[in-house]
């Protein structure tokens, strides 16, 4: 079968050519699939509750809920959390840091093939306490989620090739809504943590 250059929203496999120009899904599996684990998602209340929503291109372009691009400084391109999540452009969900005191722990390459988590990226997960964690778009990285004062975002490089990146302001982050080992639906003060990282 023919294919276009569109991706799938849930599996990322090419769209059929003959697919409507809005259908996100290749399949009615995949439509299946990702309406059941939508069902299962919960993001935080602290997040749903900001209008700092905007959707997400399959390459994490972020995008307004009609599908103009948006911008993670303009407040004017974000929405609600609801119109968000039942706006049918893009294939996903961007949450945008506004300097408030949420910011996102971006473990990038965290989970190793066998779906563990490397070790240092276990090292900073048992330091970030009991707050929302997230698998990431790519599937092998973590989102943690939680309250410090981080200024200014950084990526903090660390022996062994890995680096770490932490957002608290003028940032959009691809939400997943996939919970790591069954993080908790609240965020918690990950101050302690953003410190040691940074020190």
């Amino acid at each position: 079968m023919m294919k276009t250059e569109r991706l799938c929203g849930w599996c990322d496999g090419d769209m059929p050519i003959a697919a409507r120009s809005d259908a996100r899904m290749c399949s009615v599996r995949c439509r299946v699939a990702a309406h059941r684990a939508a069902k299962r998602r919960v993001f935080p209340e602290e997040l749903t509750s900001r209008n700092r929503w905007v959707r997400r291109s399959s390459t994490k372009v972020p995008l307004t809920t009609v599908g103009k691009a948006a911008s993670s400084t303009d407040p004017r391109t974000w929405g609600t959390y609801r119109n968000a999540a039942e706006s049918v452009a893009g294939v996903g969900l961007g949450f945008v840091l506004n300097g408030d005191g949420i910011v996102c722990v971006d473990l990038d390459h965290a989970i190793a093939p066998d779906g563990t988590l490397k070790p240092w990226a276990e090292d900073v997960v048992s330091r970030s306490g009991a707050t929302y964690t997230e698998v990431s778009a790519s599937g092998e990285g973590l989102h943690i989620f939680g309250y410090a004062d981080v200024r200014q975002g950084r990526r903090i490089r660390r022996e062994g090739g890995y680096a770490v990146e932490v957002y608290g302001d003028g940032r959009y982050i691809a939400m997943t809504s996939q919970r790591f080992r069954g993080a908790p639906s609240t965020l918690a003060d990950i101050s302690a943590l953003v410190e040691q990282i940074t020190a």
